[in-house]
């Protein structure tokens, strides 16, 4: 480096923590060596936050928050939508980059958070690390939702006003709740425009917040690895842990191949199938907002439809409060049990490598739950498997599984034989 440029840099660091940061989150920060492919969509999330929070600020250029019908009998927030597609310069790529950056998201934040789940990363002494991870689902889920509604097509409509109603089944606050979100009766200009606010502006500060503290509180504990192993235990005379090598060069040239990979396949979709065959755009949402005319099934977008399964499990009303509510309780729970797991899980190791029989085939239950989970809400209650096995019973029976296995998880864990955990990383 140069006199001059030193110079700056002095300069700089007087007055702000620069050097510091850079050597405290990259060059001097000992991530352990054993990383392999799941620790790529850390910083893949990062990645897509950035798209998202880029395109949306030119898409935000162009759109117009307005319910009232145009000159040609089309809401002006679809018409603006279609004039960004059509007439913007570059205004189509951008749309879709910023519709499958959705989808996106939360591919890579499920793929994250099933890496959690192999390796035990909420585990101690990183349960604050998981509960920020949470938080940022939570929210992400809230951003996804609002942002859903603003091309004010069919779906978005209809899916804003069977969601925002359920909250009316909640006893006492419940109507006036609903009230309070809608800012109106029904769904309507008012509620185009206090979603828009908190997409654009509430949301995003609130997600970037979590964010900068989920990789705050990460740095501070350390990584963890496949083996579950912590590395800080075992130092070199330099104090550098001997089975750690600086973040930078090494995972931050390494990430670049994911990201190179990502990108690869983002853009294909993109380019090729940016509707994802009607997942993540859905054809009835090139449709302008009919209040007088509803769509015959009304699903939300794949990223939701395991927790609408759990809702629409729920058909028994309980302790006097009808089954609507006890759905909406099924619903918020399937999220907010996921911040419990590090008080849950009670085995002795954290990797999936050492865990017994007992976890694995209950992590590969949960999965296929899951995703089956996913599939029927996409489907309407009447639908059958093969045109034979009813549907509804199956996700009734996958939804008590998805809650069984946190609820149970502090006995088997404790039952599973386990190996014990090396005192190094092995690679």
């Amino acid at each position: 480096m140069t006199t001059k440029a030193q110079a700056v840099l002095d300069w700089i660091d007087e007055r702000f923590p620069l050097t510091s940061s850079i050597k405290g989150h990259l060059t001097e920060y000992y991530a352990p060596k054993n990383f392999n492919f799941w620790y790529f969509f850390g910083s893949l999330a990062l990645l897509v936050l950035v798209i998202q929070i880029v395109t949306g600020i030119f898409l935000v250029m162009h759109y117009k928050p307005d319910a009232a019908l145009n000159a040609s009998g089309i809401p002006a927030a679809f018409a603006s939508v279609e004039y960004i597609m059509r007439d913007v310069p570059g205004g189509w790529i951008i749309r879709y980059l910023h519709s499958t950056g959705a989808s996106a998201f939360f591919v890579v934040v499920y793929l994250h958070m099933f890496r959690g789940l192999l390796y035990g990363s909420y585990r101690k002494p990183r349960e604050l690390i998981w509960i920020f991870g949470t938080l940022i689902f939570l929210a992400l889920m809230a951003e996804a939702f609002m942002g859903y509604l603003l091309p004010w097509g069919q779906m978005s409509f209809w899916g804003a006003q069977v969601i925002v109603n359920l909250f009316s089944a909640i006893p006492v606050i419940g109507p006036d709740l609903s009230i309070v979100i809608r800012g109106d009766f029904v769904v309507s200009d008012a509620t185009l425009n206090r979603f828009f606010s908190f997409h654009v502006i509430a949301v995003p500060l609130i997600l970037i917040g979590l964010v900068v503290a989920h990789i705050v509180a990460l740095h501070e504990v350390g990584s963890n690895n496949p083996d579950g192993v912590e590395i800080k235990k075992k130092k070199g005379p330099d104090g550098h842990p001997l089975d750690g090598i600086p973040f930078h060069p090494y995972y931050t040239v390494k990430d670049i191949v994911g990201v190179v990979g990502f990108l690869i396949v983002f853009s294909f979709i993109v380019f090729f199938a940016p509707e994802g065959g009607g997942y993540f755009l859905e054809y009835n949402n090139f449709i302008p907002a009919d209040p007088l005319k509803t769509p015959p099934h009304i699903a939300p977008v794949w990223y939701f439809t395991p927790f609408y399964s759990l809702l629409r499990a729920m058909v028994w009303p309980l302790f006097g409060l009808d089954a609507k509510f006890w759905g909406v309780v099924a619903m918020g729970a399937g999220v907010v049990i996921l911040a419990f797991l590090p008080w849950l899980d009670r085995s002795p190791v954290k990797s999936i490598r050492y865990r017994g029989p007992i976890y694995k085939s209950m992590l590969t239950l949960f999965i296929i739950a899951f995703a089956i989970l996913g599939f029927l809400g996409t489907k309407p209650p009447s639908y059958a498997f093969f045109g034979v096995i009813p549907g509804a019973p199956v996700a009734q029976l996958f939804s008590l599984y998805y809650f069984m296995f946190f609820i149970t998880m502090p006995w088997w864990s404790k039952m599973d034989k386990c190996k014990p955990e090396p005192d190094r990383v092995t690679g």
